[in-house]
């Protein structure tokens, strides 16, 4: 740090660095709207940090290093909600709609009632508590009156500010959840390990408030809508909608997908815009809520004993279908877990066609007592993955037996384990060609070392022929050796051989990923490529060294640790070096990531559509590294939306916005670096 060393100047330095990276905070995860580069604020992070630790007696609750702590938790205590948390009463369609509008406005005594329509997030209801701006308490909803006092967990979330924009005392409202892709993360990872996935989103959200680790809660990647609050003679706004522009004024994150109406059909058009657009957000929803906008109104209409008089929340009808169990297959992945997968006849569900749903494991299928030719209900847990959720066990013929269990690897016939602890049952065999197969698949995939043309059918005969055993044997292939392959001509034999030596040239995140170490995905194996620059000093860092990296905890620095500790990873790591493959970080630096006077920088953009001159995934990446925020949805923060070809429901969207709209040839011209 250069700058004047007095206690003085030390100390103002600190206010002012707490005081910047709040503001960055803010920008980046309430407005989705980032103004420095990451590296810019790891930087000044990292210089408060070591002010800081010089002065332990200057740590405020506000500062940003007090996100996570490393203290675990000895439980909840209690907490008295200043006011009542009501729940909602519910409307199932719109008849009950109508109704609610109808008393509403009778128990007025006016003629138009406006009402606020926001989505319902299916998440776990929070109180959060400010005093003079400063971040205090945050309480579950509990029972309504008593919840459980979770602020160190809450403080994990970094779209919670631990300081207002504002010196205000407020208690304001809202929903933590999860959102779908983390879902699916968290799952994922959940059954590498051989334990129980979470049912939904919700769940996942609610059980990782109640962890009494902070530093397991901040791998949830939770998020949080605020709309509501306790009012007070210093925070009374008119309306919801006022309430909304105060709530986003004094910086706390809202949903924007909200409407104000005044008429029962304008409220049944947004139920029905929001029923058509709710399998594309990024979050679950699971109705609508209807509020009376007036704060007055809704005073005057007070509460029942459970809920108040002035809202009510639209259910979405159960996106449930009735389908027959025709087989189940067993199938088993990289890490030798089999899991079992219900295929069955095809039903319409979320938009799409489904013909098969996650059984999860054998824990699952005892729990449902599922058979073949039962006839099951399945829904899209998170509205991502088709699952079966229950049995007709009326339905069932006389003649139904239980599902038999493989005892032995469906693939290699090896003996299953279920170790203590675990839901799964597991194929220890190194030698398992199913897992061979999904691990050079993995290996060979797009954000792998993306080798095009080797896809798994490709694969299995080089598998069966014995022409490899690991990812290092494609480097050792002549291009004679794939004509041996069927329906092989040499045109293709050529492709095949050709993009194996050009992924020679990958980056060592491309690598990293590939080698398939369990828990290191794309994300963490950037981090610390870009951290380590060479696979050789990630293969000698230490697990403190590894866990240093924000985003990386202890359970990926031992999967690490682990993976480089066992003789056959590391011979295949030299013969893959010995092939030529690279084993360098060729992407931005962490002190070079951003360019400031690049158009992209600050930009948050959308890509749609095919290009011709380089995949989605490889465009991604060029402009984040010039400082763009690449998202999948297209909204109101959009400032970019590049398409390529086939651009569908996205362009026309962006359109309607009146989103900046580029071509191939533009986004190529403002992504070329100067020399």
């Amino acid at each position: 740090m250069e700058q004047s060393t007095t206690p003085e100047a030390l100390r103002h330095r600190l206010e002012d660095l707490k005081q910047t990276l709040n503001e960055y905070a803010y920008q980046y995860y309430v407005l989705d709207k980032p103004t420095v580069a990451d590296s810019d604020y790891d930087r000044l992070y990292h210089e408060l940090e070591a002010i800081e630790q010089q002065h332990p007696e200057w740590i405020t609750s506000d500062s940003p290093t007090q996100r996570v702590g490393d203290q675990l938790l000895e439980g909840f205590d209690k907490v008295t909600h200043s006011e009542a948390m009501y729940s909602l009463g519910n409307a199932f369609n719109h008849a009950d709609v109508d109704a609610f509008i109808d008393r509403v406005t009778k128990q007025a005594g006016r003629e138009h009632v406006q009402f606020m329509c926001e989505c319902k997030i299916d998440g776990l209801a929070v109180a959060l508590t400010y005093e003079n701006g400063q971040f205090v308490r945050g309480a579950t909803r509990g029972n309504g009156v008593i919840g459980e006092n979770i602020t160190t967990n809450l403080k994990t979330i970094k779209s919670i500010p631990l300081r207002l924009r504002q010196s205000v005392s407020a208690e304001v409202r809202g929903e933590v959840y999860m959102p779908k892709q983390s879902f699916v993360a968290l799952n994922e990872e959940r059954d590498e390990l051989g334990l129980e996935p979470f049912a939904n989103p919700r769940n996942a959200a609610a059980g990782g408030l109640r962890q009494i680790n902070p530093k397991a809660v901040a791998k949830r990647n939770l998020n949080v809508f605020l709309y509501g609050a306790v009012y007070t003679e210093d925070f009374m706004p008119e309306s919801q909608a006022e309430l909304f522009t105060q709530l986003e004024e004094i910086g706390l994150r809202t949903n924007p997908l909200r409407q104000l109406c005044s008429t029962k059909e304008e409220v049944k058009h947004y139920i029905e815009t929001i029923s058509q657009q709710r399998h594309d957000l990024p979050y679950e929803i699971d109705g609508v809520v209807i509020k009376v906008n007036d704060v007055n109104l809704q005073q005057e209409l007070g509460f029942t004993v459970k809920a108040p008089r002035w809202a009510i929340a639209y259910k979405f009808p159960a996106q449930v279908e009735t389908t027959i169990v025709r087989d189940v297959e067993w199938t088993v992945g990289r890490t030798g877990v089999v899991t079992p997968t219900a295929v069955m006849d095809p039903i319409a569900l979320a938009g799409t066609t489904v013909r098969r749903a996650t059984l999860h494991n054998v824990d699952f299928i005892n729990a449902l007592d599922v058979r073949l030719e039962d006839h099951v209900t399945v829904h899209k847990a998170g509205d991502i993955i088709p699952e079966v959720t229950s049995v007709l066990v009326e339905e069932r013929t006389e003649k139904s037996e239980p599902l038999p269990i493989p005892t032995h690897c469906p693939e290699c016939e090896a003996e299953l384990v279920r170790a203590e602890g675990e839901v799964a049952l597991r194929c220890i065999n190194p030698l398992c060609p199913a897992q061979k197969l999904a691990q050079l698949t993995h290996f060979v995939s797009r954000n792998a070392m993306n080798i095009s043309g080797l896809g798994v059918k490709v694969i299995e005969q080089l598998l069966q022929k014995e022409l490899v055993k690991d990812p290092a044997d494609l480097y050792y292939l002549a291009e004679d050796d794939f004509l041996q392959l069927a329906n092989t001509k040499e045109k293709s034999a050529q492709k095949y051989y050709a993009a194996i030596q050009s992924s020679k040239d990958n980056s060592l995140e491309q690598l990293l990923f590939g080698l398939g170490i369990r828990h290191v995905g794309a994300k963490a194996a950037q981090l610390l490529a870009q951290k380590f620059e060479t696979l050789a000093a990630i293969q000698s860092a230490t697990a403190e060294e590894i866990e240093l990296i924000d985003g990386i905890g202890e359970m990926i620095s031992q999967s690490i640790l682990s993976y480089f500790s066992q003789t056959e990873h590391n011979l295949l790591i030299e013969r893959l070096v010995a092939a030529g493959v690279n084993t360098m970080y060729q992407g931005v630096s962490i002190e070079d990531q951003t360019e400031s006077d690049s158009f992209w920088n600050g930009k948050t953009v959308v890509l749609t559509g095919t290009m011709e001159t380089l995949g989605r995934s490889e465009a991604k990446k060029m402009i984040e590294a010039l400082g763009a925020k690449v998202t999948g949805s297209v909204s109101k923060k959009t400032d970019v939306l590049v398409a390529g070809e086939a651009a569908g429901s996205k362009l026309n969207k962006a359109q309607e916005l009146g989103i900046q709209i580029m071509d191939e040839a533009e986004f190529l011209r403002l992504t070329e670096v100067s020399e």
